[in-house]
């Protein structure tokens, strides 16, 4: 009986001994690692650029854990998908931060799906970094926000800005605009801004509306017939990549030929869909973020994109990630920046920080101004031509389909006009 008692309280001092060690454990573990928490897009009609910022995150992640992590702790990345849809953001946040226990968060990619979790990282006072999100902070006005996307403090008109610019150079100058735009938050604020400045210019609206994004829209040729019927020197499309590649080929379907087509078409700068319309982009002219031209090679940019695109096939992404796959990784470089400039993970202290800083990333150096948004413009309009039905994936990794028209400071070549011209 002596015995008995004696070996059950040896086994409840093990077993509490082993509970200790196991805690003391979990928590060193803790301790030694910093968790950066997010959504993104990898179902879903967001998906193609979501997934390829993923592994623009995922290789800054490998190379600063390489290197010996951040202030000496490994970084694990804590991410679940949001299936493209901005209802399911707000419940990840705050199951990232009040159940993961992240430390840190950053966005997904997308207007749509950043502006749902600004109420949460608002009210957990978490320093928050964007990624490819227009104008959001104007209604939020959150001190710890930092966008990642080139459009400058004229967020909502930079997207077409250049393009108008271009537009108004021609002769004779046109004199008529049609807009159309997808009911959703990016398109909205990109086509509110080309409103604008259409009106600056003194061009005739003579087509001005929204269409339910798809699913709800699958067929656009009647959207493309009634632009047609008022004849416009200029066709302004805000869409998203499903209605970008519908509006295209409806287009072509009905032999829309306006002066100029394009502006703020999202998709048209990834592979897979420039793969699925090819030749019919000819003498569309719309905004990108990055190209490959020599201009654009900044530190760190060869060996990332070498990297990413050795990557891009086991990972099932777009096998260049030109359009997110660089700018998810300059998001992390300027997280990475506001902790090492801090010294500190404190949310507080990495967004002091940045709101000085300039940072230097693989696209180009990034300045902040007053409401997080970029100090200074760098969006392009780029047109493409000379593509026929043959083009492949050597084709879009080059800059041969492709020209750069503005900014003066980075056109690599002059625009081609009117569209028709172009297409041939």
């Amino acid at each position: 009986m002596l015995h008995s008692l004696k070996s059950r309280k040896l086994a409840l001092i093990a077993g509490v001994s082993l509970a200790v060690t196991a805690a003391m454990t979990l928590g060193a573990h803790a301790q030694d690692t910093v968790k950066i928490g997010f959504s993104q897009s990898l179902t879903g009609f967001l998906s193609p650029n979501g997934k390829q910022a993923l592994l623009g995150q995922e290789i800054w992640a490998d190379r600063v854990n390489k290197a010996g992590g951040l202030l000496g702790k490994k970084v694990e990345l804590k991410y679940y998908d949001d299936k493209s849809q901005g209802s399911e953001v707000p419940g990840i946040y705050t199951k990232l931060i009040d159940v993961d226990k992240v430390d840190l968060v950053v966005s997904g990619y997308a207007s749509n799906q950043i502006a749902p979790a600004m109420p949460v990282v608002m009210s957990k006072k978490k320093t928050f970094i964007s990624l490819f999100g227009l104008d959001i902070n104007d209604k939020f006005k959150y001190d710890k926000y930092f966008s990642i996307i080139p459009t400058g403090q004229d967020t909502k008109g930079s997207f077409t800005q250049g393009w108008f610019d271009v537009a108004m150079q021609q002769s004779p100058k046109p004199q008529t605009i049609a807009l159309t735009f997808a009911d959703a938050e990016f398109s909205q604020n990109a086509c509110e801004g080309a409103r604008a400045t259409a009106k600056k210019l003194n061009l005739k609206i003579v087509y001005d509306k929204a269409y339910p994004p798809p699913p709800k829209t699958t067929d656009f040729a009647p959207i493309v017939r009634a632009i047609k019927a008022e004849n416009p020197d200029l066709v302004m499309i805000c869409s998203y990549p499903l209605d970008s590649i519908g509006l295209v080929l409806a287009a072509h379907e009905v032999d829309l030929k306006p002066k100029m087509m394009g502006g703020a078409m999202v998709g048209l700068q990834a592979t897979p869909f420039k793969d699925k319309l090819k030749g019919k982009l000819n003498g569309i002219v719309n905004y990108e973020t990055w190209v490959p031209d020599k201009k654009q090679m900044y530190e760190g940019a060869e060996a990332f994109y070498k990297e990413y695109q050795s990557r891009a096939g086991a990972a099932g992404v777009d096998p260049l990630g030109y359009y997110l796959g660089g700018w998810g990784y300059a998001q992390m470089q300027v997280l990475e920046a506001g902790i090492k400039g801090a010294k500190s993970f404190d949310d507080a202290k990495i967004a002091e920080y940045l709101k000085k800083a300039t940072v230097q990333t693989v696209v180009g150096p990034i300045k902040f101004g007053a409401k997080g948004e970029w100090a200074d413009s760098r969006m392009m309009q780029v047109q493409y031509h000379s593509l026929t039905d043959a083009a492949n994936l050597e084709t879009w990794r080059g800059m041969s389909y492709q020209t750069v028209v503005d900014p003066p400071s980075l056109a690599t070549g002059k625009l081609i006009y009117p569209y028709e011209k172009a297409m041939k």
